[in-house]
Parts: structure tokens; sequence; C-alpha cells
């Protein structure tokens, strides 16, 4: 079992930048795939970005030059870090973990485990 529990959520102004964290916890050795996603209001899930137990990164290509996906050393905390912040990002915004691929998939179904998601609000 793995646990994954987001933060850095939160208002902020068009142009402006989060940093989103989800601390990972338990079964959490071997190869696997982390990635972040983001349901807006009446939207699909969104995949955003991907990294796997390689570090190899993969990106939406709407985020691309705006967030920057990373783990810490420990990998036990995933985050991240966004910028030129628009409207259009608006959303919970959750991560997942799930089986090693290169590179790591988009769809959903590839990921068994979820948080509960953070909350990103983007006004004008």
């Amino acid at each position: 079992q793995v646990q994954l529990v987001e933060s850095g959520g939160g208002s902020v102004q068009a142009g402006g930048s989060l940093t989103l964290s989800c601390a990972v916890s338990g079964d959490i050795y071997g190869g696997y795939c982390m990635a972040w996603f983001r349901q807006a209001p009446g939207k699909e899930r969104e995949w955003v970005a991907a990294i796997n137990s390689n570090r190899r990164t993969n990106y939406v290509d709407s985020v691309k030059g705006r967030f920057t996906i990373s783990q810490d050393n420990g990998k036990k905390s995933l985050y991240l870090q966004t910028s030129s912040l628009n409207e259009e990002d608006t959303a919970m915004y959750y991560c997942a973990r799930g089986p090693w691929w290169s590179p790591c998939p988009t769809l959903p179904s590839h990921y068994n485990y979820w948080g509960q998601g953070t909350q990103v609000t983007v006004s004008s």
C-alpha cells in the first residue's frame, strides 16, 4: 500500500506561481511512475506531468516551460513547481503512483494510488 498526501494549493493571480507537494509513504520500494493530474469542474481528469524512478520526466504540451516535476533525493516527496499560471490552470491537482514505465503513461488507468487532491485557483 502507498499513501499520497498533496499540499501547497491555493489562490493566486494570473502570472503567479505555486509549488505543489505530495508526501509519499508506505511500500515505496521498486520502480515506479509518479504523476500529477488535474481536474477542472465539468471536465475530465487531465494528465499534467510525470517522473519515473529513473527520473525521466514528461509533460503535457500546455505546461511545458511553465511547470517542473521533481522529487527529493529520498523519493518520499513529489513536487510540481508551477509558474506563469493562467485561469486555464485552475483545477484540483492530484498526485498518483503506478508501475514503472518509460516514459510514464498519461492515462489515469495506469496509476493505482491517488491522493485526495489540492485545489489551485487562478484569477485574472
